[in-house]
C-alpha cells in the first residue's frame, strides 16, 4: 500500500468516527433511538453565558480541542467533531444533554468523554475516581449555550 493510500485510509477512518459521533443509537429492531435526557439535571436553569465560558475553557471543557464553535477569541479550534454552530437547530436540549452526559450511549466508539458520568471507567487517576468532569449545573449551562446556537 502506498503512502497516499495509507493517508486516504486514515482520513476515511477519521471521517467515519466523526460521522458516527453524531449518529443516534440503534436498538435490536433497527429503530433509531435518540430521545436524549428530557429532564434537566438541576432545578436552576442553565446559564448560556456560563456555558459559553465552559465551552471556551481549554482547562475544563476542552470542547474546542475537537469541535469548532462560534467563539472567535479562541484560536486553533478542532475539526474532528461536528461544528457547534447551529447545534440548537440540529439537536433538542434533551439530545444535547445526553451527548454531554454520556455520548457512548449513542456511539460506543466515540472519543468524546462522558462529562457527567463517574463510573464504569478504567485507568482513572485516584484524585478523579467517582467524580464527573462537569457538575450537573455546568452541564445545564453548556446545554443552554449550545441550545442558543441557531
Amino acid at each position: 500500500m502506498s503512502s497516499v493510500e495509507v493517508l486516504r485510509a486514515g482520513a476515511l477512518s477519521i471521517a467515519l468516527m466523526v460521522v458516527g459521533a453524531a449518529a443516534p443509537a440503534q436498538v435490536a429492531t433497527g429503530a433509531i433511538v435518540d430521545d436524549g435526557i428530557p429532564a434537566p439535571l438541576t432545578a436552576e436553569p442553565g446559564d448560556p453565558a456560563r456555558g459559553r465560558a465552559l465551552v471556551a475553557d481549554r482547562q475544563r471543557g476542552l470542547c474546542l480541542l475537537c469541535h469548532t464553535g462560534p467563539i472567535l477569541e479562541q484560536r486553533f479550534q478542532g475539526n474532528l467533531a461536528p461544528d457547534l454552530a447551529g447545534a440548537g437547530e440540529r439537536w433538542t436540549a434533551a439530545q444535547l444533554r445526553l451527548r454531554l452526559v454520556d455520548p457512548a450511549r449513542l456511539n460506543p466508539a466515540t472519543i468524546m468523554p462522558a462529562y457527567h458520568r463517574a463510573d464504569g471507567f478504567t485507568r482513572v487517576g485516584p484524585a478523579f475516581r467517582g467524580k464527573p468532569i462537569l457538575t450537573a449545573q455546568e452541564i445545564e449551562d453548556v446545554v443552554a449555550y449550545l441550545a442558543s446556537l441557531r
